[in-house]
């Protein structure tokens, strides 16, 4: 009796042999791209700003080297010694502080991407969180001051959402784009943060009336400074803050349900209402927690440094657009927007008249500088698109010019 032997099952090979599958390898090169493609538009947008220092008559390295020792970075460098290393501790300290809030309008801008929204309304919800922080830390002098401060952050926090989730019903209800409503919204709230605080506004300290801004909110209520020395404006505990919303946006995106529901939504809101998704509550939740970001932003520089909020404050602040360039730079990540928004903290600080030496550079020049490296981070990040293009690009060509060589 003869037996048919089984076939052999087909094992994958190993080593060089494997060739990984189409999705393998898209999902490389997106993985990729989302690691190069902010590095090398940082690297660009830091050349072509060394180019236009070189055009006004002077020296690009030198120049960068006196912002980077304006940022206080150099503080991590164990050369670093004596009265250099506490300058550059001092600095690092502020440029922390511009940081805090540049993570959580930056979280603010990346959520609602991640719903397939443009919040362009990071300025206008930070606003709002602060006008709220100054009201509630001014008043209510009877409140202990942890509970206090407890409850001017969350009712700060609570203004972004609703602020931002304004724009999100509209999405939502009627479909109005998000762009023009956040943009309207940032309007109402400048004004709005104007009239508070203008002459005669509620909000108007009530020590010299003639002077446009709030009264300072309660020693109690500001947060506690845990390095640094307070007088000098050290670190608060803001940054754990920043720190730990950055932790809450990943787990969320990516343990929790809504989180699902709002990257489905936007990856194809069609596909996902199709799925049993709800869209509309989808667009709701995402900019209100947008919103929170911002908002939370607002109350902790106020309660953390600033402790007032004038017209002049509301009227020239550009905390919330400049979160759209961090997402972008961090491609929408949690740790790319926590690294982004050191990246852009330390060029505000590092290019500020009080830390750059002018005779390195004149710091009036170096903000216009600041700012134009900002536009150039905006215009680079879409270099993957181009890249892409050009590689699929490449790809049909070398197609065509393989058919042109095959034998009839």
């Amino acid at each position: 009796m003869t037996t048919t032997p089984e076939p052999e099952v087909p094992q994958r090979p190993t080593g060089g042999d494997y060739a990984p599958s189409t999705a393998a390898r898209m999902a490389f090169y997106q993985r990729a791209g989302g690691v190069l493609t902010p590095v090398l538009t940082t690297i660009f947008a830091f050349l072509i700003g060394g180019i236009v220092v070189a055009a006004t008559g002077h020296n690009p390295i030198s120049t960068y080297k006196g912002i980077f020792e304006g940022t206080g970075l150099n503080w991590f460098f164990p050369w670093v010694s004596g009265a250099e290393r506490v300058a550059a501790e001092f600095n690092l300290q502020q440029t922390l502080l511009v940081t805090t809030p540049l993570i959580l309008t930056g979280l603010a801008v990346a959520f609602a991407f991640r719903c397939g929204m443009f919040n362009i309304g990071g300025q206008g919800q930070y606003a709002m969180g602060a006008i709220t922080a100054v009201w509630v830390g001014t008043t209510w002098a009877d409140l202990p001051g942890i509970p206090h401060a407890l409850i001017a952050i969350a009712l700060a926090t609570l203004a972004g959402a609703l602020w931002a989730g304004i724009a999100g019903i509209l999405k939502a209800t009627v479909g109005a784009h998000e762009v023009i409503t956040t943009i309207m919204l940032n309007w109402i709230a400048y004004w709005v943060g104007t009239w508070a605080f203008g002459l005669g506004g509620p909000l108007q300290n009530d020590a010299n009336e003639s002077v446009p801004i709030s009264n300072d909110v309660f020693p109690s209520v500001r947060l506690p400074v845990w390095w640094g020395d307070a007088e000098l404006q050290g670190l608060h505990i803001g940054i754990f803050i920043a720190l730990a919303a950055l932790v809450a946006y990943w787990f969320i995106l990516n343990r929790t349900t809504l989180g699902y529901e709002v990257r489905a939504v936007g990856y194809n809101p069609e596909a996902a209402r199709y799925a049993g998704i709800n869209v509309a509550r989808s667009y709701f939740l995402a900019m209100a927690i947008a919103g929170c970001f911002a908002g939370l932003g607002g109350a902790l520089d106020i309660l953390g440094w600033q402790y007032r909020l004038g017209s002049l404050d509301i009227q020239t602040s550009q905390v919330g657009f400049i979160g759209i360039a961090v997402a972008l730079l961090g491609r929408n990540t949690a740790i790319g927007v926590g690294l982004s928004a050191l990246l852009f903290g330390a060029l505000l600080y590092g290019t500020s008249t009080r830390s750059l030496d002018p005779e390195v550079f004149p710091p009036e020049l170096a903000g216009n500088l600041t700012l134009m490296i900002q536009a150039l981070v905006l215009l680079f990040v879409g270099a993957d698109l181009l890249v892409v293009y050009v590689w699929n690009l490449r790809r049909k060509l070398r197609r065509q010019a393989a058919t042109a060589e095959a034998p009839a």
